[in-house]
């Protein structure tokens, strides 16, 4: 079989990402002024306006929504995977430094209160991920920089510190060379310190810094074994070795959501808390998802609402309370990078409690899971070469695995921002290879659970670098080659199941047919970005309705499939006269 493997385009890609790597080779921090010009010829499909004069809004949103406020105050980022190599590498301190958080990523990160951010790394997918968003957030800092020197501006921002009124917004951003949607956004971003931030780039230049404390192939799986080792102890007595495995990559809420009947029990006092709640935003979306004729998913929205909701620790507690009643164990993040897992002992769930839309057959079709002794293992979506080391590290200790599900957002080139797509073929930038599976979900098992998205199966995905890391000429090679859904995790934990599959590491540039892999192979992508509009996203802002609902058609689609597949699996394996009849 042959195959036309996108490449073309991709040499200013790679020159940056060689460029990055040979620079962090050194023992001490190295300057990003060193990769600007990398990264301008780049001409990265996020960094449009990278080489104009008059700032890229959009992309300063973009980083900055990916970077903890105190960035703004940083000189120096350290990267390393756990404690002990901040420890080996003259951070003593490490533990007591503050917790800090981004908006739209998810990685530990901690800063020292002066000038020092340290952020954890699970792969080198944090590194391709993070560097180019340093790079880009300073190339606009320093646009912004020589604008704000002049006195007029000055008095702009001024005017605007003391009545923000839609007229001073105008004189504000026409001044800054960008739209008042631009800096209303930015405003959203930076909210009560936008003011104070805009000082601080008048002030001076910036001028990141950034140092590798440990990147070796080693020191990833090292990480990975101590995070490993600390869910098997939070899970105890549950001992996943010893179970079959139902393996689920999604995020830490829609799943235990659907299972644990908390939101359903709680619908009257939802409703009332976004009566009461004061958010306008949350009134309004409610009351355009209330008159929709064609609703039939309601629960979706009851699950949106709960992350208010569940903002009281009370309230919070009460919901994980719930999830412990039904068999469901989270292992917290204590090891370095962050990525949240739960155990759901399948024995143990309560179908009159679950979302009904996860019911299969009849009653006594359902009561038939309380015999199982499998296990859904369910994480909070890696980031790139993560998902490797992640599945990887736990097919070392699962005896049985009877099927990985994984279910992520994706940018694509042809569909809507909220639809599914389904993908059977992914070209996986990391190993080169191009994989051909059998995606055991079709377009029919996901749309009775969407009200205002399409499906779209039969896709082939292309798993990227970083996001950063795309250009248009890029991109439209492969779009040319029928790829229209490029994202950062199939292809590794593809890599990964054909190790587990085969007698040896995934191959280099090859097709690789995992058709005959002996258990289910199952990819979702909803849509949350499209390229060729850029910053404008469900990962850019707060998570709305639109993002919500295929979040949880995903999921309920994967338990269905999880639930008939081990009635199947028990019905099977055990004598007749103790299974129920299918009906």
């Amino acid at each position: 079989m042959d195959r036309t493997v996108p490449k073309t385009g991709s040499e200013e890609i790679e020159l940056y990402i060689r460029t990055i790597y040979s620079l962090l080779r050194s023992t001490h921090a190295v300057q990003l002024d060193a990769l600007v010009e990398a990264h301008l010829t780049m001409n990265s499909s996020l960094h449009v306006k990278a080489r104009q004069p008059a700032p890229d809004a959009s992309t300063l949103y973009y980083t900055i929504m990916r970077l903890p406020r105190c960035i703004a105050d940083v000189n120096l980022i350290v990267m390393g995977q756990t404690n002990r190599v901040f420890h080996d590498h003259d951070y003593p301190d490490i533990e007591a430094w503050t917790p800090v958080t981004a908006p739209a990523r998810r990685r530990r990160m901690v800063y020292d209160g002066d000038s020092t951010l340290a952020a954890y790394i699970a792969s080198r997918s944090d590194i391709d991920d993070l560097i180019p968003v340093l790079v880009a957030y300073q190339i606009e800092w320093n646009k912004l920089h020589p604008i704000l020197q002049n006195v007029s501006v000055q008095a702009d921002l001024a005017a605007y510190s003391a009545d923000a009124t839609l007229a001073r917004t105008s004189d504000l951003a026409r001044a800054l060379n960008m739209s008042p949607d631009d800096l209303s956004r930015l405003q959203d971003a930076w909210g009560d310190e936008m003011i104070a931030t805009l000082q601080k780039i008048a002030r001076a230049p910036k001028r990141l810094a950034v140092r590798l404390l440990a990147g070796t192939y080693i020191n990833y799986q090292h990480a990975m074994s101590s995070w490993w080792l600390n869910v098997r102890q939070h899970v105890a007595p549950v001992n996943v070795e010893d179970r079959p495995v139902y393996f689920v990559s999604s995020n830490i809420h829609a799943i235990p959501n659907l299972l644990s009947g908390f939101a359903l029990r709680e619908e009257k006092n939802i409703l009332a808390f976004i009566d009461q709640a004061g958010d306008p935003a949350l009134k309004a979306e409610y009351d355009y998802v209330r008159v929709k004729e064609e609703l039939n998913n309601k629960n979706n929205f009851l699950y949106y609402a709960l992350r208010r909701y569940t903002a009281e620790p009370d309230i919070q507690q009460q919901s994980l309370d719930s999830e412990t009643e039904v068999g469901i164990k989270r292992a917290p993040n204590l090891y370095g990078f962050d990525i949240g897992a739960q155990v759901i002992e399948i024995n143990k769930l309560d179908p009159a409690r679950m979302d009904p839309r996860l019911l299969r057959g009849s009653e006594d079709d359902m009561k038939l899971l309380r015999q199982s002794d499998a296990l859904i293992v369910n994480l909070d979506y890696p980031l790139g070469m993560a998902a490797y080391h992640v599945l990887a590290k736990i097919s070392q200790y699962v005896n049985r695995m009877l099927g990985i599900y994984v279910i992520g957002k994706a940018a694509t080139l042809n569909a809507r921002i909220g639809d599914v797509m389904i993908a059977n073929v992914v070209y996986d930038e990391h190993s080169q290879n191009s994989y051909l599976f059998g995606n055991c979900f079709a377009a029919a098992d996901l749309l009775p659970y969407l009200t205002a998205s399409s499906v779209l199966d039969n896709q082939k995905v292309v798993s990227s670098r970083g996001t950063f890391l795309q250009n248009a000429r890029y991109m439209d090679v492969f779009y040319r080659e029928g790829y229209s859904i490029i994202e950062m995790e199939a292809g590794p934990y593809l890599s990964a199941v054909y190790e587990m599959i085969r007698a040896q590491r995934h191959p280099v540039n090859e097709i690789v047919n995992l058709y005959i892999a002996p258990f289910d192979i199952g990819f979702l992508h909803y849509a949350s970005d499209t390229p060729m509009s850029p910053g404008r996203n469900l990962g850019a802002g707060r998570l709305t309705y639109i993002g919500v609902e295929p979040t949880y058609a995903t999921a309920v689609a994967t338990l269905r499939r999880i639930f008939t597949n081990e009635m199947n699996r028990l019905r099977a394996e055990q004598p007749a006269s103790s299974v129920p009849a299918a009906t």
